[in-house]
């Protein structure tokens, strides 16, 4: 498992639940590995196909995730394939003919090419495991559903003796299980990493209009000079209109939305992952499984639908580990459109429930780090210190006996009500609903009459941002108290909450006061006796090896490989296979130009 680590991938040890969820596969038990982006979910089952006889198939929604996997591994010397509507017959023979011949160790493949298979290829060849990605999408309740990715179970039914391995970078408690019965898995093993991304900044800017925000943009732009980034965008106008004032600007930046052409989209999106431009302005449809590690900025124009959709987002900066900013403005123009499209959606209450999550987030006045984590089931017991909320931090006091009155009311309930309900209850509403259902006679009812309803709205907020309840979707709602709420419930731990400052919701004329604030700066990159312009001579190496092969820059190496390579210089081959992230392959592909440049920086002496 090491050597291969090492030999193939560069790397001496693994990442948390790495080896265990590898160790797993090999034993052949079905395994659900949630990961963030960027987390190291590939290797998860690259390493098993690798140690096993056979081909893994490996599920892929979109074209560009395949390419982007398959010339990843093909530079690190793995004989992988794709096959999807990009080849042409004589290429698909080709991959069938050596799939046969048992050379291809992982054979990547969308769900609808996988069901015409499945009586053909599938059956002529020895297959060790199925993986499939981005498995959110087999969900009606994932962010990303795809009802071709639903037929899948047909797997568990034609090969009951191959493992199966389903990875995502974002699903809530509901889409795992979803997950699990969806692809039929027997007795599986589940694998939660940490969804903790400390390298990335979490800044939130609200109701700026739009000079407001190109102004910030370009300041934000211009305070990360030559650096990859993505503006998310809603609307394919908006996407257009932000590129257009980039542009204008001297920012290279190309656009990304369904509305263009297969061909305009993919030059787009080569342009971008080739580093030809600085920016890719973009509505959703862009991004999903590009592994470009060098993006160092995401920024959100508008507010996201849901938080998984923000979270995915956000993910591509910063793969690499090292720091990366990410920003997001929002209005009430934004929630009220976001509103209208839940509504008119088909899962109606669903999309309006995980809107409403995600703009508590933007509104938040607690560490956003712990809300994002808290909403994927995680808690972290202290603020990162890395978001706007902790840089400028509110004033706090102790909200014990507010937050006992409210869970109260929920557990006297038998945790069957909502939000407006438990406020009903709080405030001694005398409404037909709570007199029919006896909830008047409860011992908190009326308990928080001295608090006005929308300071309770505030209060519950945060206290579902602080992890004390959840919200089951899927039971109309309810509020469910969880472990750290049962604490406080029962007074074994106090809960601080931030004193609601109502005048920083509503005047207007506040904007002005909003411009002057200190922007967020990027944590610096602190790699030891870094030579600066050693990294940039390394980096027009890569550059031009890459456009050699026609692949993208980081797939020759990463950033952080460049900057461990301009801090430790090393003169021979041997040392320069040392450098965590350079396996034999690109050690005896690439050394010797790596090796060339570094020397003309190194004094003979050294």
């Amino acid at each position: 498992m090491y050597k291969i680590l090492k030999s193939y991938f560069g790397y001496t040890s693994f990442r948390p639940l790495q080896k265990e969820i590898i160790t797993c596969i090999l034993q052949k038990k079905d395994t659900l590995v949630l990961m963030p982006t960027g987390g190291g979910k590939s290797l998860c089952y690259q390493i098993p196909a690798l140690m096993t006889e056979g081909t893994a198939i490996v599920v892929s929604p979109l074209i560009s995730l395949m390419k982007d996997q398959v010339e990843a591994l093909q530079d690190n010397g793995i004989i992988a394939r794709a096959l999807n509507s990009t080849n042409d017959e004589t290429a698909d023979a080709a991959i069938r003919f050596e799939c046969r011949q048992g050379r291809v160790k992982l054979l990547y493949i969308s769900p609808e090419r996988l069901l015409n298979e499945i009586n053909f290829l599938l059956k002529d060849i020895r297959i060790s495991l199925f993986a499939i990605d981005e498995a959110h999408c087999i969900s009606q309740w994932g962010h990303d559903f795809r009802p071709e990715y639903t037929r899948l179970n047909i797997l568990r039914e034609q090969f009951p003796q191959v493992p199966i391995v389903a990875l995502t970078a974002t699903a809530d408690k509901i889409t795992r299980q979803d997950i699990l019965k969806q692809l039929s898995m027997r007795d599986p093993q589940v694998f939660i990493s940490s969804f903790d991304r400390p390298n990335l900044s979490l800044d939130v800017k609200r109701g700026y209009q739009q000079k407001e925000k190109n102004r910030t943009i370009l300041e934000f732009i211009n305070r990360r000079a030559g650096e990859s980034g993505i503006i998310y965008c809603m609307s394919r106008n908006t996407t257009e209109k932000v590129a257009d004032m980039l542009e204008e600007h001297g920012i290279s930046t190309a656009v990304y939305h369904a509305g263009l052409s297969t061909a305009a989209r993919d030059a787009a999106q080569e342009d971008f992952i080739n580093d030809r431009v600085q920016v890719v302005c973009a509505t959703i449809a862009f991004g999903m499984g590009i592994d470009k590690s060098n993006v160092r900025w995401v920024i959100h124009y508008n507010l996201p639908k849901s938080i998984e959709s923000f979270y995915q987002e956000i993910g591509r900066a910063g793969r690499d580990g090292l720091p990366s900013d990410t920003l997001l403005f929002y209005s009430f123009a934004d929630i009220v459109l976001l509103s209208r499209f839940a509504n008119e959606s088909g899962q109606q209450e669903l999309n309006m429930e995980k809107l409403k999550r995600m703009q508590q987030y933007a509104e938040a006045d607690i560490c956003r780090r712990r809300i994002l984590l808290n909403y994927f089931g995680e808690s972290m017991e202290h603020d990162c210190g890395n978001c706007d909320v902790c840089r400028n931090p509110p004033q706090r006091f102790n909200g014990t006996i507010l937050v006992q009155k409210a869970l109260s009311a929920i557990a006297r309930t038998d945790q069957q009500i909502g939000t407006s309900t438990l406020i009903d209850i709080l405030k001694g509403a005398a409404s037909a609903d709570i007199i029919e259902r006896g909830y008047d006679k409860l011992k908190t009812y009326g308990v928080g009459r001295d608090i006005p309803a929308r300071d309770w709205q505030d209060y519950l907020l945060q206290m579902l941002n602080l992890g004390y309840f959840e919200v089951a979707y899927n039971e109309k709602n309810h509020l469910k108290i969880t472990e750290a709420g049962k604490k406080v419930l029962f007074g074994h731990e106090q809960a601080q909450l931030v004193v609601i400052k109502r005048e920083a919701y509503e005047a207007k004329n506040k904007q002005k006061k909003k411009r002057a604030e200190p922007q967020a700066q990027a944590l610096p990159m602190v790699f030891e006796n870094e030579n600066d312009q050693l990294f940039e001579a390394l980096r027009v190496l890569r550059k031009k090896l890459a456009d050699q092969q026609a692949i993208p820059a980081y797939i020759v190496l990463s950033d952080k490989v460049l900057h461990l390579l301009a801090s430790s210089k090393p003169v021979t081959i041997e040392a320069f296979g040392e450098i965590s992230g350079i396996g034999e392959y690109k050690k005896e592909r690439y050394g010797k130009d790596f090796i060339k440049v570094i020397r003309q920086f190194v004094p003979q002496s050294e």
